[in-house]
């Protein structure tokens, strides 16, 4: 069995820093132009061959977002572009639309990865975009695993399936709601997420009179759909026969690309060097990922068609862990970490080394330019923080056992 590559997502420099340092072996980024997620921060041309060169030296692949559908007017610079993609040895481009793949595929050395919103669902499928030039197919969300493991062993091509975070309540994220309701275009990455909102039932006959549809008491959110978590069941995505599994979430935070990518590159390691070790780590992974941002998990498709139990009601997250600072360098001699602050913390809090594995109170903390101070309120304010173990770099500090009371 070959290990799958852990590809996580990476909105902004940050993102991609983090997500190759908790175990990523690729991240997936999109450009200024021609990506959904227009709303994520994204990288210019200079800063995706910076992002490539820091990614290449550390052994991980950058593949880009080209994954709009096109109309007639947005080839205008495409080619162009996706020349100056393979000049700065991008990795791959993913590309959902049958004209962006066309143009993509008559540039010689660039590789192409089918987009989920292409829909792939079957080996036929999958075999002729490998016969047309792609080297890998991201399938459809809407999968089994028997599917999967069918599309894989039938068709001569790479496939790759998400495997945590959001769903799409419109079939492959092929959704026209946000365009019809906001005029903002989800196929061109500017999606408002209508399927969140809060909805009432209005009778024809009963204008201005709205019904609430109750499931609970914070109301009905109709089309919401839980989160996908798959870390319970990498045996079986592994012996679907997957390259790639990939990580949801370019909108996200920094902290959940590092935690969400740590816990499945644990969980990958874990299963290939016994799968006792994995059986008995289940659980924390489980209570791990479950401190991050999230909606209530669920398996999504990879079972069967689900029956029920797809929608949450309410749009409450989860999130039980505060994310208070990163490590930007040690001292070894003065035992003092310099530390980028992300939210308040104070001498006498318990704080969480995560790379480091240790917990320690805080006892001395002081501003940037030394002076002792007692609470660090100002968010990317740099610290110095005595730390009672050696830290490394890109180490992230949480509030040890949950979030601050108020």
């Amino acid at each position: 069995m070959k290990k799958p590559e852990i590809l996580a997502p990476a909105g902004d420099f940050e993102k991609l820093k983090m997500a190759i340092a908790y175990g990523a072996n690729a991240v997936y980024v999109g450009g200024k132009q021609f990506s959904l997620r227009a709303n994520a921060k994204n990288f210019d041309l200079t800063e995706l061959q910076q992002a490539i060169n820091y990614a290449h030296e550390r052994g991980a692949k950058v593949y880009v977002s080209v994954n709009i559908f096109a109309h007639n007017q947005d080839f205008n610079g495409l080619h162009e572009y996706l020349m100056a993609l393979k000049e700065i040895n991008i990795d791959a481009v993913i590309v959902a639309d049958m004209g962006v793949f066309n143009i993509a595929r008559q540039i010689d050395g660039l590789e192409i990865h089918i987009s989920t919103q292409a829909n792939v669902t079957n080996f036929q499928s999958a075999q002729l975009y490998k016969e047309l030039g792609a080297s890998r197919v991201i399938l459809a969300r809407e999968l089994s695993f028997k599917e999967i493991g069918v599309i894989s062993n039938k068709s001569n091509i790479e496939t790759e399936v998400f495997v945590h975070g959001a769903m799409c309540m419109s079939y492959s994220g092929r959704c026209l709601l946000s365009n019809y309701m906001a005029n903002r275009d989800a196929n061109k990455g500017d999606c408002a997420q209508p399927c969140r909102w809060k909805y009432h039932l209005m009778e024809e006959k009963r204008p201005g009179e709205y019904l609430p549809i109750y499931e609970d008491e914070r109301g009905t959110y109709i089309m919401n759909s839980k989160d996908l978590c798959m870390i319970e069941h990498i045996p079986e995505l592994v012996a679907s026969g997957v390259a790639s599994l990939k990580i949801e979430g370019r909108m996200k935070t920094a902290y959940y690309v590092a935690m969400v990518t740590r816990m499945y590159r644990q969980a990958i390691d874990d299963y290939f060097e016994c799968e006792n070790l994995y059986t008995s780590n289940k659980q924390a992974y489980m209570k791990e990922l479950a401190k991050m941002s999230n909606r209530e998990f669920f398996t999504g498709f990879y079972t069967g068609k689900p029956t029920c139990g797809q929608n949450q009601s309410g749009e409450v997250y989860n999130n039980s862990q505060e994310f208070v600072g990163v490590v930007i360098d040690y001292d070894t001699a003065t035992k003092m970490a310099l530390v980028e602050q992300r939210n308040k913390f104070s001498v006498g809090d318990a704080v969480e080394f995560v790379k480091g594995g240790f917990t320690q109170t805080v006892t001395e903390l002081y501003d940037s330019n030394g002076t002792p101070i007692q609470s660090a309120p100002h968010p990317q304010q740099m610290l110095r923080l005595k730390t009672n173990n050696p830290v490394e770099t890109m180490d992230i500090l949480r509030i040890a056992g949950g979030k601050h009371q108020a």
